[in-house]
């Protein structure tokens, strides 16, 4: 058979993802501070994309908060001649507050006028100024406490005296600087606070210490010895024996039986009541006052002075009971961008544009700005989609709590509302939802299922809620075992193996019954 070139013409169909498309992908898996970040990105960039910041709002909008309200009130005021935009129909700008009405955003720099200023402009008592002084004000009617804070400095705005935490850092070096007199040994103090760790243990070696500042290690020793005096208690230890010695010591509570008891932690992490009696001695009298007191100590003494800002998390999605019944699930504004397409810059500047180049970038500016408008509603609209099955599915929930959490996949909610499972799966990631119960990850509400011992199945989270709330009901002398567990599990028609109840306790850190059996031991 001769083999020779054939050309063949096939017709099929496939999807391309075009770069629109894979970034419309990525907008609907961002969360609201990533997808802030993106908008203000463009905005940057496209000069036909602005912010609409005031977007009018319906007054009887469910959801619509009094200070809304407020601001949409001020919105209607109407503009000034000088304030009409060519861009948009958005107000740029507000009308002056009327005479004898004082507004709430004036700039403290325009109120304030120092003494000399006052003189110099003639503000004496009965001039010209009309700023007589009142009884007890200072020089030219300006009050004797006007700039002046509470420390009686002058000349500061009120921004440096608005409190903010001390980080542990500042703190010790604050100490380092009045209890250690010699420049050298402040030096090596400032050496030994840039070697803690996280939870104020000290991260090296006095050797290790004493090699990078080439000194004697003898003298690093020392001064590490009196840091280790130094608030908080406890700081610069080298170990947990350390740590909770330096605490008891501060305390003058570091006698002869504590010291014995410090010397077998590791007993007395496993709760051996029997082998502390043994090593150190004394009776389970004595033990359960020194371990109650070892109790009140702090392991991480650092952990107090930590300074990281949490940021609040701020829901995508509201939801809340209807007065006619059922729930109410709408998206909320405050994490939703709001951009225009400025079409009238675009039919103001295209005429005069002369150079293809420039054509090109205007109308590539004009769709980038068009499309993303688009994206960020379908965006919208998909997460209300997904956000009001999952409030359907999981009502019960809502209404009864955590023990009538069903069962749910991906797949579930997909099919319900037409689109693909990974588009769910984007949905539900780096989005959360404020519902009467509190704040949750739409993730949360997908849990495996347990079949029951009825045919019925149950939420995995509702299963783990059940344990947990079993053991919380423990007392010490009834402490539960897995298989214990397992059969009361049974009786309520969950039908559970063993090794699942010990994954869902360990997922819960909660203790084994031997070391829950012990730990109440030492508490009672």
């Amino acid at each position: 058979m001769a083999i020779a070139p054939r050309l063949d013409l096939r017709q099929a169909q496939g999807l391309v993802m075009t770069p629109q498309l894979q970034q419309a992908i990525k907008l609907l898996q961002m969360s609201n501070l990533e997808l802030t970040a993106f908008v203000e990105r463009e905005m940057e960039r496209n000069p036909l994309l602005e912010r609409d910041d005031a977007a009018p709002r319906d007054a009887g909008e469910p959801g619509a908060a009094p200070m809304d309200r407020a601001a949409e009130r001020l919105d209607a005021l109407p503009p000034t001649p000088a304030e009409d935009r060519t861009g948009t129909d958005r107000l740029a700008a507000r009308e002056a507050p009327p005479a004898g009405d004082t507004p709430l955003d004036l700039d403290a720099g325009t109120v304030w006028q120092d003494r000399d200023s006052l003189a110099d402009l003639g503000a004496a008592p009965g001039g010209d100024g009309g700023m007589a002084p009142a009884a007890g004000d200072g020089m030219d009617g300006v009050p004797a406490d006007w700039g002046r804070g509470g420390d009686g400095s002058t000349g500061e705005g009120w921004e440096q005296a608005l409190s903010r935490p001390t980080s542990l850092r500042d703190h010790l070096l604050t100490q380092v600087a009045e209890e250690l007199d010699s420049p050298a040994d402040r030096l090596i103090g400032g050496q030994l606070v840039d070697w803690l760790d996280e939870a104020g243990y000290l991260a090296g070696t006095v050797e290790e210490i004493a090699a990078a500042l080439a000194c004697p290690a003898d003298r690093v020793a020392a001064v590490l010895a009196r840091m280790q005096r130094f608030d908080p208690p406890g700081v610069f230890a080298r170990s947990l024996k350390e740590c909770l010695a330096l605490q008891l010591a501060a305390r003058d509570r570091l006698d002869a039986a504590m010291s014995r008891l410090l010397d077998n932690l590791a007993l007395l992490g496993r709760g051996d009541l029997a082998g502390l009696s043994a090593r150190t001695g004394l009776d389970r009298g004595q033990l359960a006052a020194l371990i109650a007191e070892i109790r009140t100590l702090d392991p991480k003494p650092a952990w107090g002075f930590a300074d990281d800002v949490v940021q609040p998390l701020v829901p995508d999605v509201l939801m809340r009971a209807a007065p006619t019944g059922g729930w109410i699930v709408e998206l909320n504004p405050e994490t939703l961008p709001r951009v225009l397409v400025n079409r009238r810059y675009y039919a103001t500047v295209q005429p005069s544009l002369r150079a293809r180049p420039d054509r090109d970038y205007l109308a590539d500016c004009l769709a980038t700005a068009t499309w993303l408008t688009r994206a960020l509603h379908q965006r919208a609209t998909t997460i209300m989609k997904v956000a009001s099955e999952i409030v359907a599915q999981q009502s019960a929930f809502f209404t009864h709590g955590i023990d009538h959490l069903r069962p749910l996949v991906l797949r579930d909610i997909a099919a319900a509302i037409g689109m693909h499972e990974s588009t769910v799966s984007r949905v539900t990631s780096n989005k959360s939802m404020a519902t009467p119960r509190g704040v949750f990850e739409l993730k949360y509400f997908f849990t495996a299922a347990i079949g029951g011992t009825d045919g019925a199945v149950h939420s995995a989270e509702a299963v783990r809620s059940r344990i947990r709330s079993l053991i919380d009901q423990e007392t010490p002398a009834s402490v539960l075992s897995d298989d214990r567990i397992v059969d009361i599990l049974k009786a309520d028609g969950i039908d559970i193996a063993r090794r699942t109840v010990a994954k869902y306790r360990e997922n819960l850190g909660i203790l084994s019954s031997v070391q829950r059996r012990r730990s109440k031991a030492l508490s009672a």
